[in-house]
């Protein structure tokens, strides 16, 4: 069992656990790497668990994985199967984020990493043999070896720089299909720090060197399975210059003339919205 806070909130992974037949809850299903949704209705699956007949042959790897509105939360990966039944459809999670609820994405996310998790692990990598999963927290074992796995979470940092009242936004190939401009972001390697990270990814991709690093907040990210630790930071010196390769275009952006960017819910969003907010102050 794991246990992460949300303010005052605990919210906590169980398996083994007791459906109630006829309580209606949020099911994350997944099928391959989309979600089972209502066809209708915008949002998760609101349903009772005798209403979800053809979920039933996998009763016993139920997870619950959080509470959204008192509802209670859970996941069930379906591997490949295909999935027939009346009154839904399968979407990318990426669909929830239209419905700009961090609470209820955030769930979804954790349901995402669980199942790719527990996909990922059936074998174990040091011996090779089957991995079978622990009782008491969100963890796989080796029979053989005895080597433990635990969900992977790989830190990345995401930082929003100002120049007087400008924001130095970026665009790569993702965003460039979207025609959107973001904040600059990249993994944590090994052995390095995060404010490490932060000074090194900038001057790497942009060619700039940055001064007055904060840190602001987090938000987990389940593409696939990222933290995305947020930095504010100011411009030091140098002049943009793009690797050409993560990153295609980048430009300072006057704060009240920006491009398209990401939504205020997303934390690169958040912390361009924390940037405008400290040029208008002065």
């Amino acid at each position: 069992m794991g246990i992460a806070n949300s303010g005052d909130v605990q919210i906590m992974i169980k398996q083994n656990v007791n459906v109630s037949a006829d309580t209606p809850s949020i099911w994350f299903i997944f099928s391959a790497e989309k979600l089972l949704v209502p066809h209708e209705a915008q949002g998760p699956l609101i349903e009772t668990w005798s209403n979800l007949g053809f979920a039933h042959a996998y009763k016993e790897q139920i997870v619950q994985v959080g509470e959204h509105n008192k509802q209670t939360c859970y996941l069930i990966d379906m591997g490949n199967e295909t999935i027939e039944h009346s009154g839904v459809q399968l979407t990318h999670l990426r669909s929830l984020l239209v419905h700009d609820d961090l609470e209820l994405f955030s769930v979804a996310a954790r349901a995402w990493q669980v199942a790719l998790f527990l996909r990922t692990h059936r074998f174990c990598g040091q011996c090779g043999s089957t991995m079978q999963k622990i009782d008491w927290e969100m963890a796989m074992q080796c029979h053989r070896c005895h080597h433990r796995c635990y969900p992977r979470i790989s830190p990345c940092i995401i930082v929003a720089i100002r120049h007087e009242d400008k924001i130095l936004l970026a665009q790569g190939k993702p965003q460039r299909e979207r025609n959107m401009f973001s904040t600059l972001a990249g993994f944590v390697e090994s052995g390095e720090t995060l404010e490490n990270a932060v000074h090194r990814e900038v001057f790497e991709e942009v060619g700039v060197k940055i001064k007055n690093l904060r840190y602001m907040s987090s938000q987990p990210w389940p593409f696939p399975h990222s933290l995305m630790v947020g930095f504010l930071a100011e411009f030091d010196s140098g002049d943009i210059k793009v690797d050409g390769h993560e990153i295609i275009e980048a430009h300072w952006f006057k704060y009240d003339e920006l491009p398209n960017i990401p939504p205020k819910f997303s934390i690169a969003g958040q912390l361009i919205e924390r940037t405008i907010e400290e040029i208008c102050a002065d």
